[in-house]
């Protein structure tokens, strides 16, 4: 065995020939964490008290989930809670029945969907592009307000008896804790009270 055989059958440095140039070890791939989804549900008695409270509740929540009063994806979702509630009440009570509202936040997608259940089986009805209720129509406006502020919406079975009502509203990126805006202003300005407001409060 001469000296040439003896480095290939050792597998020394000369078999791998010289290492490139500003090449190192390849990085591991980062896998991206999808944010999760974050929900809210209650039930709230079929009364203007509970219509109140429901909305209440759900201006507490976005403000938790980052979109406090004052910004547009506060003030929409608000105001799609507002109507669907009071629709709930108004045209959808069942006497002895509750209505429920669930709330759920995709941050990722930027989108948080607005839903209403309660056990009356009539649906509402979707109106036509440009039609306005008549004067003395005592349903139909909340609806229509609906349709302006949510990007879809719908109505679907529920399990049991009634049916459900939903929206989605499209929301920019949450208001972080202790992040200015650029309009100026404090911290205080971005944040809201979030305690649990009591039922009696609702009146």
């Amino acid at each position: 065995m001469n000296q040439y055989n003896a480095i290939c059958i050792g597998g020394g440095p000369a078999d791998r020939g010289p290492t490139p140039v500003g090449v190192g070890p390849m990085p591991a791939p980062r896998t991206r964490i999808p944010s999760p989804v974050r929900t809210f549900a209650q039930r709230f008695s079929a009364t203007r008290r509970g219509a109140r409270l429901a909305r209440l509740l759900a201006a507490q929540q976005l403000a938790e989930w980052g979109h406090p009063r004052g910004t547009e994806a506060h003030d929409t979702v608000v105001l799609v809670v507002a109507e669907l509630a009071a629709n709930a009440v108004l045209h959808g009570r069942v006497p002895g029945r509750d209505f429920a509202l669930f709330l759920s936040y995709d941050e990722e997608r930027g989108v948080v969907r607005v839903e209403v259940a309660d056990t009356h089986p009539v649906r509402p009805a979707r109106g036509t592009p440009g039609s306005v209720p008549a004067a003395d129509a005592d349903h139909g406006r909340g609806l229509l307000l609906v349709d302006a502020l949510a990007a879809r919406w719908g109505v679907t079975d529920r399990v049991g008896p009634g049916k459900t009502v939903w929206a989605e509203c499209t929301t920019p990126p949450p208001v972080r804790r202790g992040v200015r805006r650029g309009g100026g202003g404090n911290q205080h300005d971005l944040l809201t009270d979030t305690r649990r407001v009591p039922e009696s409060s609702a009146e």
